[in-house]
């Protein structure tokens, strides 16, 4: 149990620390105040995921420590649906219905659609 809990914690730590880095560096690119680099993250989470559950489903390691480390760590530290949540709600504060909108399709679907996307290359 302590060697899965330090799988997923360190890819935790990695996955959180690279989130930062990349939305750091998008901070010049959130015109009105749109969060891109959520967004960006979030839809490359959810292709990487695709891709590596797929790729240790065909071995069957689903349940090993790489596995966990990399899907249950890294790309859950490095997605964030609390920070999605967040800036869905400040967009509505700020009256931008359009691009509440937006966000909130465009991460639901297109993060659906490259999840699967990733498994499909995959197999």
């Amino acid at each position: 149990m302590i060697k899965t809990l330090l799988a997923v914690g360190i890819g935790s730590f990695f996955g959180g620390a690279l989130r930062y880095y990349i939305s750091t560096l998008m901070k010049g690119l959130c015109v009105g105040g749109f969060p891109w680099a959520t967004l960006a993250v979030n839809l490359a989470g959810c292709f990487l995921l695709g891709v590596l559950y797929a790729l240790f489903g065909k071995c069957g390691a689903l349940s090993g420590p790489w596995c966990l480390l990399l899907t249950t760590g890294f790309c859950g530290g490095f997605t964030t649906f609390s920070t999605f949540a967040n800036e869905s709600v400040q967009l509505l504060q700020a009256g931008n219905w359009g691009a509440f909108i937006g966000y909130v399709a465009t991460s639901l679907l297109l993060g659906i659609a490259l999840l699967a996307l990733g498994c499909w290359l995959v197999k």
